[in-house]
């Protein structure tokens, strides 16, 4: 299926779930949405961020379609979950921001691991969380993250549990991608950035880690969405973790030379 086939299908209703392997070989996007008085401090803070917020594209005020994303893309409908935050809380989760969308609301398109999953699995890599048609598992860390404005907080990471000759294929892999994440920011012991227990993410499912495994973590573009909740923002707009905007961009060219 073509991303703008995909797109359909989700604006139709008939696709809510998470977006892991779907549309291989094309990026797939996080989403904050937030009103231009605060987009400068927003972008500032992507942009010393860059690993866990990879901008893949910045919309103008009140655009609810980016074309460098995708034709016939439509922010407000396009997206399998979207969250919504007031004063900082997670306050709705709506199928659709058509009855939200205001003419000064700016959108930001981060890099989603999801989009390097494919490159992975290509290698005979794999991956537990789609084997299972789960959600990735994704936790708080004690990462900090540089602050702008009101934004700041720690990192959040997606995990994977690999095999040792596994991990080592997959940093090479990911190394080559920045604009997706590039390479993990941590394997082994999750104590060292703060993670307790991996039976317990804080958004996503669980999945096992075995005997011969390593867990493997790499930035994660919910990052901004801690980062929202603790600037205690009157209004955003966000994807819904692990439900993403699918794009046209080619993954392939999003390789670092």
């Amino acid at each position: 299926m073509k991303p703008i086939q995909f797109r359909h299908l989700v604006r139709a209703g008939e696709f809510r779930k998470p977006t892991a392997g779907v549309c291989g070989g094309y990026a797939q996007a996080n989403l904050v949405i937030l009103p231009a008085a605060q987009a400068h401090d927003f972008l500032r803070f992507a942009q010393r961020n860059p690993k866990a917020c990879p901008l893949l594209a910045v919309g103008e005020p009140g655009a609810w379609n980016v074309p460098a994303l995708g034709a016939d893309l439509d922010l407000r409908t396009d997206v399998p979950g979207y969250y919504v935050y007031r004063d900082g809380q997670l306050a709705e989760t709506p199928a659709s921001l058509e009855g939200l969308w205001r003419d000064d609301l700016v959108a930001f398109a981060i890099g989603c691991s999801f989009s390097f999953e494919e490159m992975l699995l290509a290698a005979g890599i794999p991956l537990r969380h789609i084997e299972q048609d789960r959600n990735i598992a994704m936790y708080r860390t004690n990462i900090p993250n540089e602050a702008a404005g009101a934004f700041g907080g720690n990192m959040v990471v997606s995990m994977r549990p690999l095999k040792a000759r596994d991990a080592i294929r997959a940093i090479q892999i990911t190394s080559r991608f920045p604009a997706i994440h590039g390479a993990p920011v941590h394997l082994g012991d999750p104590r060292l950035i703060g993670i307790a227990d991996l039976a317990r993410p804080d958004y996503g499912d669980a999945v096992e880690v075995m005997a011969d495994e390593v867990p493997v973590f790499w930035a994660c573009g919910v990052t901004p969405q801690e980062a929202i909740r603790a600037a205690h923002l009157p209004f955003v707009i966000t994807h819904r973790p692990g439900y993403m905007l699918v794009t046209d961009i080619p993954n392939a060219a999003l390789a670092a030379l």
